[in-house]
């Protein structure tokens, strides 16, 4: 039962976290891409109009939904991430043996202009235009939850705690110049 509740807890603070820091950032990508989010607020009211967003209206919100996906890929809450090879393995050319310890450098990746194209460093939305899988040379270059599978477990409840915050903040007229 102690395993249990410490696994719980570390979802609990793990996940608070992270999507803390995704919501963090997109607010400060909205406030500076005020065209985006102009274009995001009509979605939102399109879809949602003041209602409390429903599942079935957060599935409709594309264009909230590849904000976020830029957002994760250029400020993403993890940085790095550790895997140790289970077998021997061949990488390319290189051979890794079993036992070591693999550095993904996510944040790298995320920037790389082999894989995104040349405008890896800018904030480019429309690159998720057609789904995760095509929005770069790789399907699996996006790696904000990492991918197979020991890939986040939280990564749905995240996307759509995000969409809803996101939604609810752009339903209401603010009368800060943040907004």
């Amino acid at each position: 039962m102690d395993d249990i509740i410490a696994e719980c807890k570390n979802f609990f603070f793990a996940g608070h976290d992270t999507t803390l820091q995704l919501l963090t950032w997109t607010m400060f990508l909205l406030s500076t891409h005020q065209e985006w989010m102009e274009k995001l607020r009509k979605e939102v009211r399109m879809v949602c109009s003041d209602e409390v967003p429903t599942g079935d209206m957060l599935n409709k919100l594309k264009l909230v939904n590849m904000f976020l996906l830029e957002t994760l890929r250029l400020y993403g809450p993890v940085s790095v991430i550790m895997r140790r090879a289970g077998t021997d393995v061949k990488l390319g050319s290189i051979k890794v043996p079993k036992g070591t310890i693999l550095t993904i450098p996510i944040a790298t990746i995320h920037r790389d202009k082999e894989v995104w194209g040349e405008d890896a460093d800018e904030f480019k939305l429309e690159r998720f235009e057609n789904g995760v899988l095509k929005a770069a040379k790789h399907p699996n270059a996006l790696l904000s939850f990492s991918i197979g599978p020991r890939s986040c477990i939280g990564q749905n409840f995240a996307m759509i705690e995000a969409k809803t915050v996101i939604a609810m903040i752009l339903q209401r007229e603010l009368g800060c110049k943040f907004f």
